[in-house]
């Protein structure tokens, strides 16, 4: 489980660079997505379908996952990678094991409590102290942390819905289904022939970043069919340390001590999680 959340959070930190990278947000979201579509299809040809109990978290979260989209696509036009995307990821665990003990009974654990705050507090100092001497924009702040919020929402909902599902895969592959089908649709609606000229120059790299972010999911679903939610929850956002990377290397952004500081209480969060 450890080794699958970590990939996980290797591609999901790779596809949200892609994203951040092409310039139009709407042909970026697009892009992404159709990538996904074409995982998905021959995912639900081979999948066993998903136990009747599972159908309503999967509407529930094609909801909330079309929200996250737009949420995060706005949050990247407003402000850096290294700023909104670690705000947005660092939301989510102390939320998410709110959600988990308050709807489906998950205790925490005093380790697992420790290492959660570590983490969030490792993935907040990447934000606010890395940025003193640059203040961010409220709203920027104001899209991550939504966008924070709405993953909080879907991965809580698809940690009850597998668990239902009596098939892994065959939720992953219908969530990607309706998600994916989703958004690419109401960006045609909107924005119609003119999409296709912005998609055309981008688009291999646009469909290898949906296949990641497919990847990305399945990977942390199948994880939360043995483990609990908000270990899961914590372990993926390992992913803003890539993400951090990625920002500085690929778009110059500054990597400082604080972040070095940052990416340490990361990493003793995650020890703590497992050992205590």
């Amino acid at each position: 489980m450890l080794f699958a959340t970590l990939v996980a959070a290797v591609l999901h930190a790779s596809w949200n660079a892609v994203a951040h990278w092409i310039p139009d947000k709407t042909a970026s979201l697009t892009i992404v997505n159709l990538g996904g579509l074409l995982c998905a299809v021959p995912l639900v040809s081979v999948a066993a379908a998903p136990d009747a109990a599972s159908w309503p978290y999967l509407a529930a979260s094609t909801v909330l996952h079309v929200a996250y989209n737009c949420l995060l696509m706005t949050s990247y036009r407003l402000g850096d990678l290294s700023q909104t995307y670690p705000l947005a990821r660092g939301t989510s665990p102390l939320v998410v094991t709110l959600l988990a003990a308050a709807l489906l009974g998950e205790t925490p654990r005093h380790g697992q409590i420790a290492g959660v705050l570590l983490i969030s507090a490792g993935l907040a100092c990447l934000v606010f102290w890395g940025h003193r001497t640059h203040p961010s924009r409220p709203a920027a702040v104001g899209a991550a942390v939504a966008t924070g919020l709405m993953i909080a929402a879907y991965t809580t909902v698809d940690g009850a819905g597998v668990r239902l599902a009596g098939s892994t895969l065959g939720y992953i592959a219908w969530l990607m289904m309706l998600e994916q089908t989703a958004i690419p649709a109401a960006a045609f609606a909107w924005r119609g022939r003119k999409l296709w000229y912005e998609i055309r120059p981008v688009w291999h790299i646009g469909i290898a970043g949906g296949a990641m972010s497919v990847a990305a999911y399945g990977l942390v679903l199948w994880a939360q069919t043995r483990s609990a939610l908000a270990d899961v929850a914590a372990l993926r956002e390992s992913s803003i340390i890539v993400g951090a990377l990625l920002g500085t290397f690929l778009f110059k952004e500054r990597f400082g001590a604080a972040r070095v500081l940052a990416t340490c209480a990361v990493a003793v969060g995650i020890a703590v999680m497992y050992l205590v």
